[in-house]
């Protein structure tokens, strides 16, 4: 799985329903590659390649995220749609703080053990 298609929703990753759009709030925030990849559980080399091709064609992926980021933050939802988003979001809120707890607890251990 190392190719970036489109089927219509936009770049992603092969054999996966993640897009290049998935990956860019992180990429913009400096994550590393193996830090995004657990989250989306993707390998860090199909992480690379669509952070390769954020690169290659960044006028036209911030475009389109933009234009994504603006829709999504105009429409309104049902009250029902909206319920489950907010669940989601928090289930996703969840995962970031357990893995940024892991990530917290791996450097402490690696600076109580002089970095080994």
């Amino acid at each position: 799985m190392d190719r970036i298609i489109d089927r219509g929703r936009g770049p992603e990753i092969e054999g996966t329903r993640i897009t290049v759009y998935d990956i860019v709030d992180y990429w913009k925030k400096g994550w590393r590659h193996d830090q995004i990849a657990g989250l989306f559980r993707l390998t860090p080399d199909d992480v690379q390649k669509a952070i390769q091709h954020i690169e290659q064609h960044q006028d036209a992926v911030m475009r389109d995220y933009q234009a994504i980021v603006e829709r999504h933050e105009n429409h309104e939802y049902s009250e029902e749609v909206e319920e489950k988003l907010q669940r989601s979001r928090q289930k996703f809120q969840a995962r970031l703080a357990m893995m940024d707890s892991a990530q917290n607890a791996e450097m402490q251990h690696a600076g109580d053990n002089g970095g080994s």
